[in-house]
């Protein structure tokens, strides 16, 4: 894939802080990216300075070869950003808002009109566009949001959370067309703490922690990475049981009891678990309930980080 974004050995300090320690990543054009990391993980100095909006103190950050910083102003006029927090006018339409920020840059004429024609198209609020935004529900707010940020068909759509207290149905018509877009070419990079939305949309996930990348990769290929199963037994008596004899089975890991639970680390693609509870019922054992979980997204990153993405 062609590379758009190229950040080499980023590094930022904050008074004798150091907050982002050398990072090095690509944005490929037509991916959508996700970037993902529990508080403290320095995404959002990141992102603030892939929008030009905070300096660094060390590295590379090059945009289709140009490094950003020597002409910061070009640089922008390429980008399309959607913050967490609304930044609409409540008192005008859907319309007369998008024409106000796409003509922040340069778009004038037909051609700010196609622009607004698009962006309300992506975002499904054509027959919306009249209407004032204080009439408009959350989830219609935030797509809005969306469409303020795309009229001008930016090269790189940088998105920060931007399905944060909305309904379902609402989240679902903004992945969709976030998806659609991707398809029409753009470029996304997407912050989120619901791991649904990195499954449904990722073409391919970093995760940092404590200003360093930790992981990266698709989705299946960080999945691969992690080669165990989680086994949970819930049993009616733990008296008695020496943990020692699971380790006996072959693919275990790691056992562990706590009061009535047994927790069994097991190698994945290992079918032992008709030998543990074999071993169960020759202790004795009755067994309530059983539980597999297979690695996903959400205990890879609890794995790597040791917090859940919404933590």
């Amino acid at each position: 894939m062609k590379s758009l974004i190229e950040v080499k050995n980023l590094e930022k300090s904050y008074k004798n802080k150091q907050v982002i320690h050398g990072i090095s990543f690509s944005i490929y054009q037509g991916e959508i990216l996700c970037l993902l990391g529990p508080n403290g993980a320095s995404k959002s100095t990141t992102i603030n300075i892939l929008c030009g909006a905070l300096g660094f103190d060390r590295g590379e950050v090059t945009c289709k070869g140009d490094p950003i910083d020597q002409n910061l102003q070009a640089f922008k006029q390429q980008l399309g950003v959607v913050p967490q927090d609304l930044a609409l006018y409540e008192d005008l339409t859907a319309e007369k808002n998008v024409q106000f920020f796409a003509s922040l840059y340069g778009l004038k004429g037909k051609e700010l009109e196609a622009g607004v024609t698009f962006a309300l198209n992506s975002v499904g609020l054509t027959s919306h566009r009249k209407e004032k935004v204080a009439t408009f529900s959350g989830g219609m707010k935030r797509r809005l949001n969306i469409a303020c940020a795309i009229a001008h068909r930016p090269a790189l759509l940088i998105m920060d959370e931007p399905t944060v207290g909305i309904d379902p149905q609402s989240r679902n018509h903004i992945l969709t067309s976030i998806k659609n877009m991707q398809l029409k070419g753009m470029t996304v990079l997407y912050t989120t703490h619901y791991m649904e939305e990195v499954e449904e949309i990722s073409s391919r996930i970093i995760i940092m922690d404590h200003g360093r990348i930790i992981a990266e990769g698709t989705k299946e290929a960080l999945k691969e990475k992690n080669d165990e199963r989680k086994i949970t037994i819930e049993i009616s008596d733990s008296n008695d049981i020496s943990l020692d004899t699971f380790y006996q089975i072959e693919g275990v890991k790691e056992v562990t009891l706590n009061k009535d639970e047994l927790r069994i680390t097991s190698i994945k693609g290992i079918e032992n678990l008709d030998h543990i509870i074999g071993k169960l019922i020759s202790l004795q054992q009755k067994i309530q309930n059983v539980f597999v979980q297979e690695a996903n997204l959400e205990t890879i990153f609890l794995d790597l980080t040791g917090r859940s993405l919404r933590d």
